[in-house]
Protein backbone atom coordinates (compact mmCIF):
# COMPACT_ATOMS: atom_id res chain seq x y z
CA UNK A 1 0.00 0.00 0.00
CA UNK A 2 1.91 3.01 -0.94
CA UNK A 3 -1.13 5.77 -1.04
CA UNK A 4 -0.98 9.01 1.34
CA UNK A 5 -3.33 7.42 3.97
CA UNK A 6 -2.63 3.92 3.88
CA UNK A 7 -2.52 3.93 7.61
CA UNK A 8 -6.17 4.80 7.81
CA UNK A 9 -9.70 4.20 6.59
CA UNK A 10 -12.36 5.65 4.35
CA UNK A 11 -15.68 5.03 5.48
CA UNK A 12 -18.33 6.73 3.10
CA UNK A 13 -22.39 7.09 4.59
CA UNK A 14 -25.03 7.01 2.27
CA UNK A 15 -28.45 7.65 2.41
CA UNK A 16 -29.61 4.53 1.47
CA UNK A 17 -33.36 3.21 0.33
CA UNK A 18 -35.05 0.09 1.17
CA UNK A 19 -37.51 1.07 -1.95
CA UNK A 20 -34.61 2.40 -4.66
CA UNK A 21 -31.56 0.09 -5.18
CA UNK A 22 -30.31 3.16 -7.08
CA UNK A 23 -29.98 4.83 -4.11
CA UNK A 24 -26.77 3.13 -2.81
CA UNK A 25 -24.98 2.74 -5.96
CA UNK A 26 -23.37 6.56 -6.06
CA UNK A 27 -22.04 5.49 -2.50
CA UNK A 28 -20.72 2.12 -3.75
CA UNK A 29 -19.39 4.10 -6.63
CA UNK A 30 -17.14 6.30 -5.31
CA UNK A 31 -16.04 3.29 -2.70
CA UNK A 32 -14.58 1.20 -5.72
CA UNK A 33 -13.42 4.46 -7.48
CA UNK A 34 -10.82 4.69 -4.23
CA UNK A 35 -10.10 1.49 -3.01
CA UNK A 36 -8.92 0.95 -6.66
CA UNK A 37 -6.61 3.61 -6.28
CA UNK A 38 -4.82 2.40 -2.95
CA UNK A 39 -4.71 5.54 -1.40
CA UNK A 40 -6.85 4.25 2.00
CA UNK A 41 -5.67 0.81 4.00
CA UNK A 42 -9.42 0.06 3.98
CA UNK A 43 -12.55 1.60 2.47
CA UNK A 44 -16.11 0.86 4.20
CA UNK A 45 -19.47 2.10 3.03
CA UNK A 46 -22.90 2.35 5.20
CA UNK A 47 -26.16 3.83 5.19
CA UNK A 48 -28.98 4.71 6.93
CA UNK A 49 -31.96 3.20 5.35
CA UNK A 50 -30.14 0.06 4.31
CA UNK A 51 -27.33 -2.58 5.30
CA UNK A 52 -24.60 -2.12 6.08
CA UNK A 53 -26.14 0.44 8.63
CA UNK A 54 -24.29 3.22 9.95
CA UNK A 55 -24.44 2.59 13.86
CA UNK A 56 -22.17 -1.18 13.43
CA UNK A 57 -20.12 -0.16 10.39
CA UNK A 58 -16.64 0.69 13.00
CA UNK A 59 -16.40 -2.58 14.41
CA UNK A 60 -15.13 -3.49 10.89
CA UNK A 61 -12.84 -0.84 11.04
CA UNK A 62 -8.91 -1.30 11.78
CA UNK A 63 -6.88 1.08 10.98
CA UNK A 64 -5.59 3.75 13.67
CA UNK A 65 -6.76 6.53 11.83
CA UNK A 66 -10.68 6.94 10.48
CA UNK A 67 -12.15 9.31 8.09
CA UNK A 68 -15.96 9.28 8.05
CA UNK A 69 -17.25 11.66 4.89
CA UNK A 70 -21.14 11.69 4.58
CA UNK A 71 -22.08 11.59 0.51
CA UNK A 72 -24.72 13.83 1.32
CA UNK A 73 -25.89 17.23 -0.62
CA UNK A 74 -26.15 19.61 1.89
CA UNK A 75 -26.04 20.24 6.46
CA UNK A 76 -29.01 19.05 7.97
CA UNK A 77 -30.76 16.94 10.00
CA UNK A 78 -29.34 13.62 8.75
CA UNK A 79 -25.15 14.73 8.68
CA UNK A 80 -25.56 16.54 11.99
CA UNK A 81 -27.87 14.88 14.38
CA UNK A 82 -28.09 11.39 12.59
CA UNK A 83 -25.02 10.10 11.53
CA UNK A 84 -22.52 11.39 14.31
CA UNK A 85 -25.05 9.98 16.97
CA UNK A 86 -25.32 6.51 15.25
CA UNK A 87 -21.65 6.51 14.72
CA UNK A 88 -21.10 7.58 18.71
CA UNK A 89 -19.47 11.12 18.88
CA UNK A 90 -19.80 12.77 21.53
CA UNK A 91 -21.93 16.08 21.77
CA UNK A 92 -20.55 19.09 21.88
CA UNK A 93 -20.75 21.56 24.96
CA UNK A 94 -22.23 24.51 22.88
CA UNK A 95 -24.77 21.80 21.05
CA UNK A 96 -24.64 19.72 18.00
CA UNK A 97 -21.91 16.99 17.95
CA UNK A 98 -17.90 16.85 17.94
CA UNK A 99 -16.71 16.00 14.58
CA UNK A 100 -13.50 14.08 16.31
CA UNK A 101 -13.53 11.17 19.45
CA UNK A 102 -10.99 8.68 20.24
CA UNK A 103 -12.61 5.51 20.45
CA UNK A 104 -10.00 2.56 21.91
CA UNK A 105 -6.81 3.09 19.68
CA UNK A 106 -8.33 4.81 17.18
CA UNK A 107 -8.59 8.55 16.07
CA UNK A 108 -12.14 8.99 14.17
CA UNK A 109 -12.96 12.16 12.25
CA UNK A 110 -15.95 13.37 10.52
CA UNK A 111 -16.12 15.66 7.55
CA UNK A 112 -18.50 17.84 6.17
CA UNK A 113 -20.39 16.67 3.34
CA UNK A 114 -19.46 16.78 0.02
CA UNK A 115 -22.54 18.73 -1.01
CA UNK A 116 -20.98 21.92 0.30
CA UNK A 117 -17.61 21.65 -0.99
CA UNK A 118 -16.55 24.54 -3.60
CA UNK A 119 -15.60 21.78 -5.70
CA UNK A 120 -18.63 20.70 -6.46
CA UNK A 121 -19.45 23.44 -9.30
CA UNK A 122 -16.93 21.63 -11.45
CA UNK A 123 -19.02 18.33 -10.85
CA UNK A 124 -21.95 19.94 -11.87
CA UNK A 125 -20.68 21.75 -15.00
CA UNK A 126 -19.45 18.12 -15.89
CA UNK A 127 -23.17 17.00 -16.04
CA UNK A 128 -24.28 19.95 -17.84
CA UNK A 129 -21.27 19.70 -21.00
CA UNK A 130 -22.50 15.99 -20.47
CA UNK A 131 -25.90 16.27 -21.44
CA UNK A 132 -25.12 18.51 -24.20
CA UNK A 133 -22.56 16.81 -25.84
CA UNK A 134 -20.15 18.13 -27.93
CA UNK A 135 -22.84 19.23 -30.64
CA UNK A 136 -24.95 21.46 -28.59
CA UNK A 137 -24.80 24.93 -28.12
CA UNK A 138 -22.19 26.96 -26.88
CA UNK A 139 -22.24 27.44 -23.03
CA UNK A 140 -22.73 31.34 -23.68
CA UNK A 141 -26.07 30.91 -25.26
CA UNK A 142 -27.52 27.79 -22.58
CA UNK A 143 -29.67 28.99 -19.76
CA UNK A 144 -28.16 26.48 -16.70
CA UNK A 145 -30.77 25.46 -13.73
CA UNK A 146 -29.73 23.89 -10.77
CA UNK A 147 -32.53 21.94 -9.40
CA UNK A 148 -32.60 20.77 -6.05
CA UNK A 149 -35.80 18.86 -3.35
CA UNK A 150 -36.03 22.44 -1.49
CA UNK A 151 -38.28 22.15 1.56
CA UNK A 152 -39.62 24.26 4.52
CA UNK A 153 -38.01 22.15 7.24
CA UNK A 154 -34.19 23.06 6.27
CA UNK A 155 -32.81 25.73 5.12
CA UNK A 156 -29.76 24.47 4.51
CA UNK A 157 -30.88 22.22 1.47
CA UNK A 158 -31.48 25.58 -0.27
CA UNK A 159 -28.27 27.62 0.46
CA UNK A 160 -25.83 24.58 -0.66
CA UNK A 161 -28.19 24.74 -3.66
CA UNK A 162 -27.77 28.80 -4.29
CA UNK A 163 -23.98 28.91 -3.66
CA UNK A 164 -23.25 26.55 -6.71
CA UNK A 165 -25.32 29.18 -8.60
CA UNK A 166 -23.56 32.00 -7.08
CA UNK A 167 -20.10 30.20 -8.18
CA UNK A 168 -21.38 28.97 -11.63
CA UNK A 169 -22.49 32.73 -12.66
CA UNK A 170 -19.43 34.58 -11.19
CA UNK A 171 -17.87 32.08 -14.09
CA UNK A 172 -19.72 34.08 -16.20
CA UNK A 173 -19.91 31.07 -18.69
CA UNK A 174 -23.39 30.44 -19.61
CA UNK A 175 -26.04 33.34 -20.60
CA UNK A 176 -27.74 32.86 -17.14
CA UNK A 177 -27.82 30.67 -13.83
CA UNK A 178 -30.46 29.73 -11.42
CA UNK A 179 -31.85 27.66 -8.69
CA UNK A 180 -35.20 25.77 -9.15
CA UNK A 181 -36.95 23.54 -6.50
CA UNK A 182 -39.20 20.87 -6.41
CA UNK A 183 -40.94 22.34 -3.44
CA UNK A 184 -40.13 25.70 -3.19
CA UNK A 185 -39.67 29.29 -5.19
CA UNK A 186 -38.53 29.18 -8.36
CA UNK A 187 -39.94 25.93 -9.14
CA UNK A 188 -37.98 23.48 -11.73
CA UNK A 189 -41.74 24.42 -13.94
CA UNK A 190 -41.20 27.83 -13.66
CA UNK A 191 -37.65 27.22 -15.92
CA UNK A 192 -39.58 28.23 -19.12
CA UNK A 193 -40.27 31.46 -18.21
CA UNK A 194 -36.75 32.08 -16.01
CA UNK A 195 -34.73 31.38 -18.73
CA UNK A 196 -32.91 34.16 -20.81
CA UNK A 197 -31.87 31.60 -23.59
CA UNK A 198 -33.55 29.55 -25.91
CA UNK A 199 -31.28 26.70 -25.00
CA UNK A 200 -31.92 24.88 -21.17
CA UNK A 201 -29.89 22.67 -19.31
CA UNK A 202 -31.28 21.51 -15.95
CA UNK A 203 -28.77 19.73 -13.88
CA UNK A 204 -30.60 17.62 -10.94
CA UNK A 205 -28.35 18.49 -7.59
CA UNK A 206 -29.35 15.02 -6.23
CA UNK A 207 -26.61 12.05 -5.21
CA UNK A 208 -28.82 9.59 -6.56
CA UNK A 209 -30.85 9.01 -9.66
CA UNK A 210 -34.45 8.25 -8.06
CA UNK A 211 -38.31 8.51 -8.46
CA UNK A 212 -37.32 12.56 -7.96
CA UNK A 213 -35.03 12.57 -10.99
CA UNK A 214 -36.09 9.71 -12.97
CA UNK A 215 -39.84 10.86 -12.67
CA UNK A 216 -41.43 13.95 -10.93
CA UNK A 217 -38.37 16.60 -12.84
CA UNK A 218 -39.14 15.26 -16.34
CA UNK A 219 -43.12 16.05 -15.85
CA UNK A 220 -42.39 19.57 -13.86
CA UNK A 221 -40.25 20.20 -17.21
CA UNK A 222 -43.44 19.11 -19.62
CA UNK A 223 -42.87 16.28 -20.75
CA UNK A 224 -46.63 13.94 -19.84
CA UNK A 225 -46.99 11.41 -16.86
CA UNK A 226 -47.75 9.02 -18.89
CA UNK A 227 -45.18 9.11 -21.32
CA UNK A 228 -42.59 8.87 -18.17
CA UNK A 229 -44.16 6.07 -16.67
CA UNK A 230 -43.60 4.51 -20.41
CA UNK A 231 -40.76 5.00 -20.74
CA UNK A 232 -39.77 4.09 -16.94
CA UNK A 233 -41.70 1.20 -17.30
CA UNK A 234 -39.41 0.05 -20.19
CA UNK A 235 -36.25 1.18 -18.57
CA UNK A 236 -35.88 3.89 -21.26
CA UNK A 237 -34.35 7.36 -20.42
CA UNK A 238 -37.57 9.37 -19.37
CA UNK A 239 -36.23 12.77 -21.15
CA UNK A 240 -35.00 12.71 -24.13
CA UNK A 241 -32.01 15.53 -25.00
CA UNK A 242 -32.76 17.63 -26.27
CA UNK A 243 -36.52 18.31 -26.36
CA UNK A 244 -38.80 21.29 -27.20
CA UNK A 245 -41.09 22.82 -24.75
CA UNK A 246 -42.54 26.14 -23.97
CA UNK A 247 -40.13 27.68 -27.51
CA UNK A 248 -37.23 26.14 -25.51
CA UNK A 249 -34.77 23.38 -26.20
CA UNK A 250 -33.99 21.28 -23.33
CA UNK A 251 -31.24 19.47 -21.77
CA UNK A 252 -31.48 16.98 -18.85
CA UNK A 253 -28.40 16.07 -16.63
CA UNK A 254 -28.08 13.12 -14.98
CA UNK A 255 -27.70 13.50 -11.07
CA UNK A 256 -24.34 14.49 -10.12
CA UNK A 257 -23.82 11.28 -7.65
CA UNK A 258 -21.69 9.24 -9.57
CA UNK A 259 -19.53 11.59 -11.50
CA UNK A 260 -16.21 10.61 -11.52
CA UNK A 261 -15.09 14.31 -9.87
CA UNK A 262 -16.62 13.45 -6.32
CA UNK A 263 -13.83 11.03 -5.91
CA UNK A 264 -11.74 13.91 -5.47
CA UNK A 265 -14.45 16.06 -3.92
CA UNK A 266 -14.31 12.89 -0.89
CA UNK A 267 -10.56 13.44 -0.82
CA UNK A 268 -10.26 16.58 -0.54
CA UNK A 269 -13.07 16.54 2.93
CA UNK A 270 -10.20 13.99 4.28
CA UNK A 271 -7.44 16.22 3.85
CA UNK A 272 -9.24 19.27 5.03
CA UNK A 273 -9.21 17.60 8.82
CA UNK A 274 -6.29 15.39 8.48
CA UNK A 275 -3.94 17.33 10.31
CA UNK A 276 -5.64 18.84 12.70
CA UNK A 277 -4.60 19.22 16.33
CA UNK A 278 -5.06 16.32 18.44
CA UNK A 279 -5.92 18.59 21.53
CA UNK A 280 -9.09 18.76 19.44
CA UNK A 281 -10.34 14.97 20.01
CA UNK A 282 -12.74 14.12 22.53
CA UNK A 283 -11.81 10.48 24.21
CA UNK A 284 -15.33 8.43 24.75
CA UNK A 285 -15.42 5.44 27.01
CA UNK A 286 -16.78 2.56 26.46
CA UNK A 287 -19.92 3.43 29.04
CA UNK A 288 -20.68 6.27 26.16
CA UNK A 289 -20.24 3.90 22.88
Amino acid sequence: MTGEFSNAALVLVGHGSTLNADSALPTYFHGDALRARGIFGQVRECFWKQEPGISAVLRGVFPSRVFIVPVFISDGYFTEEVIPRELGFPRAPAGGYRRQMIRGTQRVVYTEPVGTHPRMTEVILARACEAVGSDGPAPAEISLFVAGHGTGNNENSRKAIERQVERISALQRYRDVHAVFMEEEPRIADCHRLAQAENIVVTPFFISDGLHSYEDIPVMLGESESVVQERFRRGQPTWTNPTERHGRNVWYARSIGTEPGLADVILDRVRELADAEPGQLVSVTAAER
